[in-house]
């Protein structure tokens, strides 16, 4: 099943020791790229960067924790008593000085520097695994929104490959017109050359043959069929494996063959149809950029 690589979750959860908050987002990227912000965590943001990865394969992944911490023993708080004793030692020197009680509230000591260091514990084996399980509950919100935006993006795409086969069977249908199209011309030509002399139907018949096969697109027909057929394959695949990559390289496989198609063209409902195979194969392009 194709998934896009746009998606967005958030949930809350209460455990044992704290509640936390996970949010993640899913953005567009050529490659897996992770991002996390927030509350630090250590060595379990690469636990849950590595059980990200095992989900999807591409897309710029954005997550966001916001732990709150019940238990007042989850923390460390370490006062430097020997920098704290120097500075009550200084401020009551001058308090005697200027004969004026001073003093110190407990949010003016947090904000001398170096003084004092609050510091969360590290995460227990199973406080990581509670943050392992809301991530992942997490995470399958977001690649359900992914499917679902995926769903929409390869009907929009299917609708485009088969406007493509449409426009290939009309230019199959117009080749098959194409040498007795030619020898007109060149009857036409070769009257206006000779007047009404008599005609060579021999020579006319070997021009024909040789217009015809430099200008046979029979070739260009074929590929564009095969490669339609495959991106259908894509589109309509069951499996979950990413098809955004394959699909953009058939897409540039199908312009290549509509130009050549275009270059060989010596009819204007041919070269017609093949600007109208280039402006859907564009949009193909554009809309497999957000497939994963």
């Amino acid at each position: 099943m194709i998934q896009s690589m746009t998606g967005f979750a958030e949930k809350s959860f209460e455990g044992r020791g704290f509640r936390a908050k996970v949010s993640i987002k899913s953005l567009n990227h050529r490659f897996f790229d992770w991002t996390c912000r927030g509350t630090p965590i250590g060595e379990a943001e690469n636990r849950l960067r590595v059980l990200c990865q095992g989900r999807l394969s591409r897309g710029r992944i954005e997550a966001v924790l916001d732990l709150d911490f019940h238990d007042p023993s989850s923390w460390d708080i370490r006062i430097n008593e020997g920098l704290l004793e120097k500075i009550l030692v200084s401020v009551d020197r001058v308090g005697s000085r200027l004969k004026k009680e001073m003093s110190f509230s407990v949010d003016n000591l947090f904000r001398i520097p170096q003084l004092v260091e609050l510091k969360r514990k590290d995460l227990t084996p199973a406080e990581i695994a509670f943050l392992e399980s809301c991530f992942l509950r997490t995470l399958e919100d977001v690649i359900k929104a992914r499917r679902i935006e995926g769903r929409k993006t390869a009907a929009q795409i299917g609708t485009h490959i088969r406007n493509v086969k449409r426009a290939v069977s009309r230019v199959e249908r117009l080749v098959k017109k194409q040498p007795r199209a030619v020898k007109q011309r060149l009857r036409q030509r070769m009257k206006e050359l000779n007047g009404n002399g008599p005609k060579n139907e021999e020579r006319l018949s070997e021009e024909v043959s040789y217009l015809t096969q430099r200008y046979d697109v029979s070739e260009e027909i074929q590929r564009l069929k095969s490669h339609l057929d495959s991106a259908l394959k894509l589109v309509a695949s069951p499996k979950g494996e990413p098809a955004g990559k394959m699909l953009d390289f058939i897409a540039q496989e199908l312009t290549r063959e509509a130009n050549t198609l275009n270059s060989k063209s010596q009819d204007i409902g041919i070269t017609r149809e093949g600007l109208l195979i280039k402006g859907e194969v564009e949009s193909i392009r554009q809309q497999v950029q957000n497939l994963e």
